[in-house]
Order: structure tokens, then C-alpha cells, then sequence
């Protein structure tokens, strides 16, 4: 075996140890994810306020208003969840890759629970909302076309 093959078969073993550091991480945030929600102060807020963020549009003047109402459990939420850019003084700027790859699984997960969700409309409204560059919506918008089907894009 030559020397350029012993480096490249160390640089794939380096690739996959970084690689599995992050699958370890992304196993503890699939377990974890939202279990503030599950005890107070945000379990009665959300008990009530699930159903009507249901039957609301995302970014509509209604569930704005619902946010309002939830502010204080948000507040602790927030706190308490990395994967919302709240969490952080700058926003997405100061989150991690996994920060980011857990808060779009949960805008596709949050679409599934309001009558009218679509990923695509919950990107363009959060680029907006948190100042997302162009580039991070296309890679959301690619990723959700690539890994959960094209008809998400009709």
C-alpha cells in the first residue's frame, strides 16, 4: 500500500469519526426534542394553545396573536431549546449544525400539525423572520425536495 492510501484511508476513518460525534449528537436531540413541553410552566400553555395553532396559518395575524398569548411559556422554551434561534443572542448565526439540522426536522414536523402546513412557505417566512441567508433557504428548500419527495414542492 502506498503512502497516498494510507493517508486517504485515514482521512475516510477521520471523516466517519467526526461523522458518528455528530450522529450521537442528533440521537440525544431525537430523544430529548421539546420534553420542556411535557412539564410546567409550558405543559398547560400548550394543552391549550396546540389545537389552535392547528386550525391557524403560520405567519398569519391569528397565530401571531396565539404567540403573544404564549409569550411567557415560549420565553422558557425557548430557553431551554437550542434549536430555536431564540435561544441564541444572534439568532441562527450562533447555533451548530445540529441546532440547525433539528429546527428544520421541526418546521417539517410543525407543517404536519397545522390544516394547511407547507415546508416551503414555513422556509420563505422563516428567512425572513430570522434573517436566513438565500443560501440557507435553498439548502432547506433542496433538502426537503431531496429527502421527503418532490410532490412537497407542488
Amino acid at each position: 500500500m502506498t503512502e497516498n492510501m494510507e493517508k486517504t484511508i485515514e482521512h475516510i476513518q477521520s471523516v466517519g469519526e467526526k461523522l458518528a460525534a455528530m450522529r450521537r449528537q442528533i440521537r440525544y436531540r431525537e430523544v430529548g426534542h421539546d420534553s420542556s413541553k411535557l412539564k410546567e410552566p409550558e405543559l398547560h400553555v400548550f394543552e391549550e394553545f396546540t389545537a389552535k395553532l392547528k386550525n391557524s396559518t403560520y405567519g398569519s395575524a391569528e397565530y401571531n396573536q396565539f404567540l403573544k398569548d404564549m409569550k411567557p411559556a415560549l420565553d422558557h422554551h425557548y430557553k431551554n431549546n437550542r434549536h430555536h434561534p431564540e435561544h441564541f443572542l444572534l439568532g441562527v448565526s450562533g447555533m451548530n449544525l445540529v441546532d440547525v439540522l433539528e429546527m428544520f426536522c421541526d418546521w417539517l414536523a410543525a407543517t404536519e400539525r397545522h390544516a394547511d402546513g407547507n415546508i416551503f412557505r414555513s422556509i420563505e417566512l422563516n428567512t425572513e423572520r430570522f434573517g436566513l441567508s438565500e443560501q440557507l433557504a435553498d439548502v432547506f428548500r433542496n433538502t426537503a425536495i431531496d429527502l421527503f419527495g418532490k410532490e412537497m414542492s407542488e
